[in-house]
């Protein structure tokens, strides 16, 4: 308490101005920033906001007089995504880390309501990389690459209406994190005296809606009045183009058209110089440190505040890192201790559920063997029957097969004598009748004799009696041949 007493009588002395009786030399700490910056060089993040093919890139361009790689985009993007890509320039003896940043779909979606959002989410980032950086042990911001952006080019479609939705909804959202600069894009589309009106337009919806763009500082007197001229003109409307047309003795960067010239340059055609003026060659420096000192400290006290760091305590007095440190760090365990058993709790019931949801699928899955276990029993049963049934009906139509074989078999029997009888009585009486007119040789009667079986005859007569019926077959006719 006591060392406390005196830092504050220490602080509250005033401060005395005294007299040097020769030159020292501090005078020269200018000239060693300057020295050092040059050695350092500088880094630059410019951001541009606006829909595809409104004249982003060729911008750019135009403004660092030369030409940056470029893809052109499409107008079918599922999304919006950011682009950066960091180049090195080099004026004079110094050095430039330029960052370009582009909105790659913006305005090309149906849903243009969370258009927005990767915008600021990409600044976001980028101010928690430089805070993460910061609040490292070992720091090394003296060689960090800073990304944290320094300005916002907001394009603005040369309407000549008003401003559209998604211009209003994204600048709001962007203006307490990025230097913003509205700027109308394609300017020589439209006629000054429009071009006039929709300035006035934008301005006064800008500050009906609460919007905050970057105003030129006039704290300077050196850029006093120059700034506040600029101040006035806002917002720019610009043209750009790299391609070089001669205009009267000299070559100018221009836009040719069928009924004349725009020239870039002119101030009379469009408000090119304005921006590149205030931009690069007098506020450079100023959109830097607004980055640092406004928006950056802004993001850096949330993001502080969120993690239960303040100024003062709820008493008013100093605030001690240490303190807060160990008071975080025990509501930290505390807390990690308390999710620790939830999860425990979380993993047992978790368990147990998993066990009664096994148990009852095994009892399922047993339930289900034992029915199909009876179905294929039952089933087994049934196909025995069916085969019992088979063999049986088998037997009975063999049976049936052989009686009526053998019923088929005493039919022709029986039918075969009678038949037999008439050929026979027919065959006699035809012998009878033609016995008159036969008359066999010897050789014949031989032939014939040879060629039937041997017969059992007493004498010739019986033998021809009995040979009559081989006089019609087919032996017999052969054998007389």
């Amino acid at each position: 308490c006591e060392y406390t007493s005196l830092m504050r009588i220490f602080t509250n002395e005033e401060k005395r101005n005294l007299n040097l009786g020769g030159h020292v030399g501090f005078d020269s700490l200018p000239d060693q920033l300057v020295s050092k910056s040059i050695t350092q060089g500088f880094c630059f993040n410019i951001l541009c906001v606006g829909e595809t093919g409104i004249g982003k890139s060729m911008l750019m361009n135009t403004l660092f007089n030369t030409t940056f790689e470029n893809e052109e985009a499409s107008h079918y993007q599922n999304g919006v995504y950011l682009r950066p890509r960091t180049y090195d320039l080099q004026e004079s003896n110094v050095n430039l880390k330029l960052t370009i940043v582009d909105t790659v779909g913006f305005g090309d979606q149906v849903n243009k309501e969370e258009s927005y959002k990767p915008i600021v989410d990409y600044i976001d980032t980028q101010f928690e990389n430089y805070l993460q950086e910061e609040l490292k042990i070992k720091r090394s911001l003296f060689n960090y690459h800073d990304t944290r952006i320094h300005i916002c080019l907001y394009f603005i479609a040369p309407t000549g209406h008003s401003l559209k939705s998604l211009d209003l909804v994204t600048m709001k959202k962007l203006d307490s994190k990025v230097n913003i600069i509205p700027i109308i894009a394609k300017a020589d589309t439209i006629s000054k005296s429009e071009l006039h009106k929709f300035k006035i337009k934008i301005m006064s919806e800008l500050v009906s809606n609460g919007v905050q763009i970057y105003q030129f500082p006039t704290d300077d007197e050196a850029v006093t009045e120059i700034n506040s001229s600029m101040n006035a003109h806002l917002p720019f409307a610009v043209v750009g183009s790299i391609e070089e047309v001669k205009v009267g003795n000299k070559m100018v960067k221009a836009r040719q058209y069928p009924w004349g010239v725009v020239q870039v340059e002119n101030e009379s055609h469009c408000d090119f110089v304005k921006l590149r003026e205030m931009l690069i060659r007098v506020n450079m420096e100023d959109l830097r440190e607004q980055t640092h000192t406004r928006h950056y400290e802004l993001y850096r006290r949330c993001k502080l505040e969120e993690m239960g760091f303040k100024d003062t305590d709820p008493d008013s007095q100093p605030f001690s890192l240490q303190e807060t440190y160990e008071a975080k760090r025990k509501e930290f365990l505390s807390d990690l201790q308390r999710k620790e058993e939830e999860m425990r709790q979380m993993f047992v019931n978790k368990v147990k559920e998993t066990e009664a949801e096994l148990k009852e699928k095994e009892r399922e899955l047993h339930e289900k063997f034992e029915q199909l276990k009876r179905m294929h029993q039952e089933e087994k049963r049934k196909i025995e029957e069916k085969r019992r049934d088979l063999e049986e009906e088998m037997n009975a139509f063999n049976r049936k097969k052989v009686a009526a074989e053998t019923l088929q078999a005493q039919s022709l029997q029986g039918l075969q004598q009678p038949l037999r009888k008439d050929k026979d009585k027919k065959n006699r009486s035809v012998k009878t009748e033609n016995q008159s007119g036969v008359s066999l040789s010897s050789s014949r009667v031989m032939m014939a004799k040879a060629s039937v079986e041997p017969l059992n005859c007493d004498s010739w007569w019986q033998a021809m009696q009995c040979c009559t019926c081989l006089i019609q077959s087919a032996v017999w006719k052969k054998g007389s041949v």
